[in-house]
């Protein structure tokens, strides 16, 4: 197949996908979708080649070296950890040529992870969905609602305007999977991803402790009851920032603080530890809103420190 690209827009392109775990999966499909071909990809454990089965239907399983040799556009959709590794054995294999495009989706790399690949004539491109994947087919349609990050060779706004041309095709992929492209510079690939998996990650860890209190309480059912005061927290965050803080913290009652503290720590001590961190945060943010003011962040502050 063709691999040209006329105007930063990708031609029709056979794309192969290592390996098909959630993401990889999901964004194949994508890219099936807005008419490209998938021609092989690959997986080994059953989950994978469920996944393939279900969002890639009648597409080869193949070893990698097999699929990225067969592609225009190799998908590489690994763990971080394991990406550089695994470019550098493709590269040795000569499973490389000049006008392929190499995409990775791990987060907190930039393009720099594919320059065993980008040595052999190929067009280095990092894409990494800013959203939860859990490898369904409905992933696919929430590609539409989210944003990925883009990184690509150089600078196009103050470098050598033939920069532009690679960071053109990242944001078209994109646009064709009906998602919106972010540009990441290379050096913020690390901190935008840890950014988001603080957010994520630790947002998941936060709800499910607060629904362990509960259920210590002996309250139930726990979700349900907590649901509308998180959503509804959640979107007043994103929506006003710091100014959407409330509760004893945000309005210096220390007292309560202190009683949060011992009872939190009668049912789990390491808790108890995690809240005091986070009440130290949340003093100082409420502070610099402009909600909070000096002797506020000291009488909380006290409480705090307190043993």
């Amino acid at each position: 197949m063709d691999s040209a690209i006329d105007g930063g827009r990708p031609a029709r392109l056979a794309v192969g996908v290592v390996s098909a775990g959630r993401v990889g999966a999901v964004l194949g499909a994508a890219l099936a979708r807005a008419g490209h071909v998938v021609v092989a990809a690959s997986g080994v454990s059953q989950a994978s080649v469920r996944r393939a089965e279900t969002l890639l239907p009648d597409v080869p399983l193949l070893p990698p070296d097999e699929v990225c040799s067969r592609a225009d556009l190799v998908l590489l959709a690994v763990p971080d950890d394991v990406l550089p590794g695994l470019v550098r054995g493709l590269a040795a294999a000569g499973c490389f040529r000049p006008g392929q495009i190499a995409v990775h989706t791990a987060g907190s790399r930039g393009v720099a992870v594919l320059d065993p690949a980008t040595e052999q004539g190929v067009l280095p491109l990092a894409l990494h969905p800013a959203m939860t994947v859990t490898g369904r087919p409905e992933d696919v349609e929430r590609l539409a609602a989210c944003c990925i990050g883009v990184t690509a060779p150089g600078d196009p706004e103050h470098g050598d305007p033939r920069d532009a041309a690679g960071w053109s095709v990242a944001e078209a992929l994109v646009l064709e999977m009906s998602a919106e492209p972010v540009r990441i510079p290379e050096a913020m690939r690390p901190l935008y991803h840890a950014a988001l998996a603080h957010g994520a990650n630790h947002l998941t860890t936060l709800v499910g402790d607060c629904v362990q209190l509960l259920e210590t309480a002996g309250i139930a059912p726990a979700e349900r009851l907590v649901a509308p005061l998180l959503s509804a927290a959640l979107d007043n965050a994103l929506r006003h920032g710091d100014r959407a803080l409330t509760g004893p913290v945000a309005r210096g009652d220390a007292g309560t603080v202190r009683t949060h503290l011992a009872r939190i720590g009668d049912a789990d001590p390491d808790l108890a530890a995690v809240y005091r961190a986070l009440a130290g945060r949340t003093a100082h943010r409420a502070a610099a809103a402009g909600l909070l003011g000096p002797d506020g962040v000291r009488d909380i502050e006290t409480v705090l420190e307190e043993k």
